[in-house]
């Protein structure tokens, strides 16, 4: 079954969906299903010229919209998401990234403050070429341009919290949110414990490309048209998010501090290696230390995201999810 879920890009943001939970549904996708539908970027539409500052449009409040909840009736509590990421697609021909007043990694902000003042405001305008593929960086201080691949994903997919809980669209968890890992590009599976009925899936927060870490604060972010493929993995529950790609499986941790989320990405990765090995966790735990990867998804966020990842060279035999990524390709 196909999905089309068009969005308003001229309604008023104060309509968009800037929570986890705590929203009715938008719409209805029955699983195994694509949706196709588009998402505003991170500043809900509302910086979109190269003479602006953050400080010129009203985004308090409006910060991060996602397009959903989308409810799967086939989704019940204690099962898993599955989310593959079709097509990801710019939608206009230009990007934006900011400096914005007390956030970023390298300045004070609210919860790790200092006696210093913020960093200036500054928008850096990005053309979007999508027939190239390229993104170019035009310095604001000198004459220097820069030709980018283009490397679109979400920073945002998630669904509802436990407990009736109603988060920040700019908040990660357990739930998904605001991960803002590079991973979650198109040809990648996000698997999400199921919490409520119905799932209540959404997700958002497009970048044309970012860095790990997105240390400034601010990706490429720009308005997507996307294409997802949804299935449920019935009868299991994924405690916090995978991510699966062709190369690799990968656990998610979100929390401060930092190595905090380190140790929940790595201690799941460890769980998930006993389970679909059969080895101990001991065993798993030895095989984890020599074989992983760890880019920090974000350094900036409410809280931070780390990644663990595994090469499937490392696992040759071994399938994830009843082999659900390779099912939603096909799709």
């Amino acid at each position: 079954m196909h999905v089309d879920y068009p969005v308003d890009f001229d309604q008023d943001p104060g309509l968009l969906t800037f929570t986890f939970g705590g929203k009715e549904a938008v719409a209805e996708v029955p699983a195994p299903a694509t949706l196709s539908t588009s998402t505003l970027d991170a500043f809900a539409g509302r910086l979109d010229r190269p003479d602006m500052l953050p400080s010129d449009a009203d985004l308090q409040g409006y910060l991060n919209p996602q397009t959903g909840p989308f409810f799967i009736p086939q989704a019940h509590a204690g099962d898993t998401l599955a989310v593959h990421f079709t097509s990801i697609v710019p939608k206009f021909d230009f990007g934006i990234s900011t400096l914005m007043h007390f956030f970023g990694s390298l300045t004070s902000t609210p919860k790790t403050p200092t006696l210093q003042d913020p960093l200036p405001e500054r928008l850096w305008y990005y053309k979007i070429d999508k027939d190239r593929g390229i993104v170019t960086m035009d310095a604001n201080e000198s004459e220097h341009t820069f030709d980018f691949a283009m490397d679109p994903m979400h920073g945002t997919v998630g669904v509802a919290p436990p407990l009736g809980e109603v988060h920040s669209s700019l908040t990660p968890g357990s739930w998904g949110g605001n991960m803002d890992t590079p991973e979650l590009r198109q040809g990648a599976t996000c698997y999400l414990g199921v919490n409520v009925e119905g799932a209540m899936f959404s997700f958002g927060d497009g970048h044309a490309r970012q860095g790990e870490g997105e240390s400034c604060g601010t990706a490429v972010e720009a308005a997507m048209d996307s294409t997802v493929a949804l299935d449920v993995v019935s009868g299991y529950y994924t405690p916090w998010p995978r991510i699966e790609t062709d190369d690799y499986i990968m656990t998610t941790g979100s929390i401060r501090p930092m190595e905090d989320a380190f140790r929940i990405a790595h201690t799941e990765m460890v769980y998930w290696i006993s389970e679909i090995t059969g080895m101990s966790t001991m065993d798993s735990y030895q095989f984890a230390s020599q074989t992983s990867l760890t880019p920090i998804a974000n350094a900036v966020d409410t809280v931070y995201t780390v990644v663990c990842k595994i090469p499937k060279a490392m696992l040759p035999s071994v399938q994830v999810y009843g082999g659900v990524h390779e099912r939603l390709k096909a799709m």
